[in-house]
């Protein structure tokens, strides 16, 4: 079964990329954004296994891992110091101040969860959903392909968090910074979809969207926006007329982002078909189009009468 991960953590990047990647593969995690607050809910929640960074404003980490191992009920749980110490000799002092393991920063989305477990017993390490509920012999060996997708953002971060959610699931992930680089990826070799943050330096999303759907070898391809926009609606409708698929909002769950590429890419024949969005409101899209659609056909009918 999964376990409860509390991640003490002060940059709020940093422990948001922890929290959703431990989220993905299944895992509970709990937060605390300094020393002693993670003391508290270490006291409060007894967690199975904890992730702490070593630098933080008045209770550190060392401070931290020495209180722990200290307390006849909490010295028995495993904690891991993550941390951009370099320098030689800092991981034995980090191991011997009292810390179980060690993760160095900037940590990798690939391999984070499989180190941290590495901690855990067997029966608390988790995969991700989609994987766990094969049988044992199909989650022994790799998904097969899906589709290629190519991700546009300006964020590393944001970059490294849906890279490390389609993976997982047989998605050829394609990552691109710029507009002008997922264009130049695009048009070498078009992806089955293009999924692309909106707010970006130089050339925003829009401009992307409109070069995209001018090209009639790139036009076919669902088009997905992922943003965090303070806009709201304003956005959204100004991506649907452009053609966008999907308007998705930041944040999102792992397992909704997976089922919102996989209802975008199995309406690609509507996209073929010109429209410039395959599925551009959702269930309630369709329903509109449909009931247009239908106005359309009672009318033609109407006239052979």
């Amino acid at each position: 079964m999964p376990a409860r991960i509390l991640v003490i953590e002060d940059n709020p990047t940093n422990l948001d990329l922890m929290v959703y990647l431990l989220r993905a593969f299944g895992h509970t995690p709990l937060v605390a954004h300094d020393g002693e607050q993670g003391l508290e809910v270490v006291r409060r929640e007894a967690p199975d296994l904890i992730v702490c960074d070593v630098h933080m404003p008045n209770v550190d980490g060392y401070e931290v891992v020495r209180r722990l191992k200290a307390h006849p009920a909490m010295n028995q749980i495993p904690v891991i110091a993550v941390t951009a110490l370099a320098m030689v000799g800092d991981r034995d002092k980090i191991l011997e101040a009292g810390f179980d393991g060690y993760i160095a920063k900037p940590i990798a989305p690939d391999t984070f969860v499989g180190q941290v477990e590495a901690f855990l017993p067997p029966d608390h390490r988790a995969l991700p959903r989609e994987i766990a509920a094969r049988s044992p012999a199909e989650a022994s060996s790799p998904p097969a392909h899906r589709a290629t997708i190519l991700v546009v953002d300006d964020s590393p971060v944001n970059r490294d968090l849906i890279r490390s959610t389609l993976e997982p699931f047989g998605y050829k992930v394609i990552l691109a910074h710029t507009v002008q680089e997922g264009l130049e990826l695009a048009r070498s070799s078009p992806p089955d979809l293009i999924l692309s943050d909106l707010h970006m330096p130089h050339e925003d999303g829009i401009t992307f969207i409109k070069i995209v759907r001018t090209e009639p070898a790139l036009n076919p391809i669902p088009f997905v926006f992922i943003s965090a926009s303070v806009f709201g609606d304003r956005d959204r409708r100004l991506a649907l007329e452009e053609g966008a698929t999907r308007f998705i909002t930041r944040p999102i769950e792992p397992q909704a982002l997976l089922q919102e590429i996989e209802k975008c890419l199995g309406s690609r024949g509507a996209g073929e078909r010109g429209s410039g969005g395959a599925d551009e409101w959702g269930s309630r899209g369709e329903e509109e189009r449909g009931g247009s659609g239908a106005e359309e056909q009672r009318s033609r009918e109407e006239e052979k009468e």
